[in-house]
């Protein structure tokens, strides 16, 4: 603990003895004002402002100190407050404007490397959500951030400039040695915190360093591996591969299908808020109808037992159950795959049900075809490469893909090509045919 300065000891012990503190408690105030002096340092606290004492009583009462203690310590720091005052009236001397002068550099140091960033943090949720990004990208941004923090020691966020990601960049690609997809999701995530939560201007991305991806060719299966999976998968899980092969949907557009998403009548299922919060329609694969009306039935069998015991409904998005009081509790909005067990929400004290998560379906999957000895690497997107890579095979248009899948540039649908055989490769032959 440091002591307390000197300028201030004088002034301080003349002011307890013209009040008439009793000599033998002169020790006890002033190790309530060093007491005080270092709180305020270390929380970063004004000294000289009264707010700053409520906060430090409290402290003394988290740590167990007595009423009369505190009552004491009130006592001693009221005195430093009288002492403070009287001197802004009379003018600070020289020393003690050098020795504030001092402590303020101090302090500055002291944020500049140790800053708090919870509003940063909440500035990025809210910027975020405004532009009805989806989860994953938040929780993505909110890592690259953290890291961009540790790797500045907590500078202040006002502080920061274009050379500290410059820099952070540089780390990543040459310490960590990062992918380049990687790289350019940092990039992107600071890009998006500086302009949109700082406020700021990127300066100057021309020295930068970006990398660049290389030509990535997906994995696809063929219909006998495709089948061999599903065969060895139980349900739901198999039903919601086939959706995922059959429809060419991603892991969370299935997962996140409600009853209303699937038209039998019309054989059209629908796809709300995918990738770039886009809307799409896709058709039913009419071999699994059936199996699609019996999970139909399961769903509509667990909502009535859930109605029954009184839970608060499923989890809507957005403003939707504000808007539609009732629409939580009703059918139409389950989850098509619905979770297993209730979720408690600690908020409201309430049960709700999520869907299926996607860490069971993707363990289920890499069970499969494990069992299944497929010698590849698949995952659940695998299976919408394998659902485009096929219909470029029927010969279907490369335009009816890109609609099929969603794709908002046709040359991300393009990369489908590299993956099936060309006419004019069926038409050479390799030098091990040649007679």
């Amino acid at each position: 603990m440091k002591p307390i300065p000197s300028e201030i000891k004088i002034l301080y012990d003349a002011a307890l003895i013209k009040k008439g503190v009793a000599l033998p408690a002169h020790f006890h105030y002033r190790k309530w004002l060093r007491y005080y002096l270092d709180f305020c340092l270390k929380y970063h606290h004004e000294p000289v402002n009264k707010e700053s004492l409520a906060p430090f009583i409290q402290k003394l009462k988290d740590k167990n100190q007595t009423e009369k203690q505190r009552k004491q310590a009130f006592d001693a720091i009221s005195i430093f407050y009288q002492i403070e005052r009287k001197k802004t009236v009379q003018g600070k001397t020289q020393t003690l404007k050098n020795k504030n002068e001092s402590i303020s550099r101090k302090k500055t140091k002291l944020k500049s490397t140790n800053a708090d960033w919870s509003p940063v943090y909440n500035g990025l949720v809210s910027e975020i959500k405004l532009r009805h990004y989806s989860p994953k990208t938040l929780e993505a941004y909110r890592g690259w951030v953290r890291q961009l923090q540790g790797f500045t020691r907590s500078k202040a966020p006002q502080l920061l400039s274009s050379k500290d990601v410059k820099e952070f960049l540089t780390y990543l690609a040459v310490k960590r040695k990062v992918s380049a997809s990687s790289q350019n999701q940092a990039f992107n995530a600071l890009l998006f915190f500086y302009q949109h939560v700082l406020k700021n201007e990127f300066g100057d991305i021309k020295d930068i360093p970006r990398a660049k991806r290389k030509p990535y060719i997906p994995t696809v299966l063929s219909r006998e591996e495709v089948d061999a999976i599903i065969t060895r998968l139980r349900n739901p899980y198999n039903l919601v591969v086939k959706l995922l092969y059959g429809c060419g949907l991603r892991l969370s557009e299935c997962l996140r299908l409600r009853v209303q998403d699937i038209n039998f009548d019309t054989g059209i299922l629908t796809v709300h808020d995918g990738k770039g919060k886009k809307d799409r329609t896709v058709p039913l694969p009419e071999t699994i109808i059936p199996e699609l009306k019996a999970q139909l039935e399961s769903v509509i069998s667990l909502h009535q037992k859930d109605l029954e015991t009184g839970y608060a409904g499923t989890f809507l998005v957005g403003l939707l159950e504000k808007k539609y009081k009732n629409a939580a509790r009703e059918l139409v909005w389950q989850w098509f795959f619905s979770g297993k067990t209730l979720t408690f929400v600690p908020d409201t004290k309430e049960y709700r049900r999520y869907h299926l998560h996607h860490t069971h379906v993707q363990k289920a999957i890499k069970g499969a075809v494990k069992r299944a000895k497929i010698p590849k690497r698949a995952s659940a997107h695998t299976f919408r490469h394998s659902f485009a890579s096929h219909l470029l095979l029927a010969n279907y248009d490369i335009r009816t893909v890109q609609e099929l899948l969603g794709h908002s540039d046709i040359r991300t649908t393009m990369i489908y090509t590299h993956t099936i055989q060309s006419r004019t490769i069926k038409e050479a032959k390799s030098p091990l045919d040649f007679s």
